[in-house]
């Protein structure tokens, strides 16, 4: 069933392709050729029935050179990153729990499950909280994620630890992911944007 729309708009009225300038039409047509099919498979909703765009989707069309390029970098981390598809998701969880963002924390719950996550650990690193049932990798992915999101800066020993894990090129994907999912949850809650249901 699709949300309705009049409980997802947050600070920001959802946009109509009919009101769209061209640029920001071209930036409309990208998403639902690459976004709708990947929130679709992940089993998150990312439009209305009506086929407007929710969560940070809506307000990426703001302003179409920049949504463009930060989608862009979006998907080029997710093609070129050393981290496991369940290492992007406790980096992407940890983020959305210290910022509390509802529609990060929805979608990602989501994708995190289809991704191999356990519910309980969905449900645990949501909730702010260092699961049980994950890798030792895991675990250092999310202490560093954590650690840049609260405290801004990584100790001498986490650093080496995860080094040790990732390599500088492995630390550097989790530092990359971690700032792109500040980005979306400022959007999200700078908008009052929220979940689905």
């Amino acid at each position: 069933m699709s949300p309705d729309p009049a409980t997802l708009v947050g600070r920001l009225p959802l946009l109509d392709y009919g009101s769209l300038a061209p640029a920001r039409r071209k930036l409309f047509d990208q998403m639902v050729d690459t976004v709708v099919p990947w929130a679709e498979s992940a089993g998150f909703v990312a439009r209305t029935g009506d086929g407007q765009f929710i969560g940070p989707f809506n307000p990426a069309l703001l302003n179409a050179a920049i949504g463009s390029s930060f989608l862009e970098l979006q998907f080029s981390e997710e093609a070129h990153t050393s981290l496991s598809q369940r290492t992007r998701q406790v980096v992407i969880l940890t983020v959305g729990a210290v910022w509390q963002a509802p529609y990060e924390l929805y979608a990602h719950s989501a994708v995190a499950r289809r991704a191999g996550l356990a519910d309980d650990a969905v449900r645990t690193l949501a909730a702010g909280g260092l699961p049980e049932d994950i890798s030792d990798d895991e675990a250092v992915a999310h202490r560093v994620a954590r650690a840049l999101s609260v405290e801004h800066r990584v100790e001498d020993a986490l650093y080496r630890e995860a080094e040790n894990r990732f390599g500088p090129v492995g630390v550097m994907d989790i530092v990359a992911l971690t700032g792109i999912y500040h980005t979306v949850c400022a959007i999200l809650n700078v908008f009052a944007i929220p979940a689905p249901g």
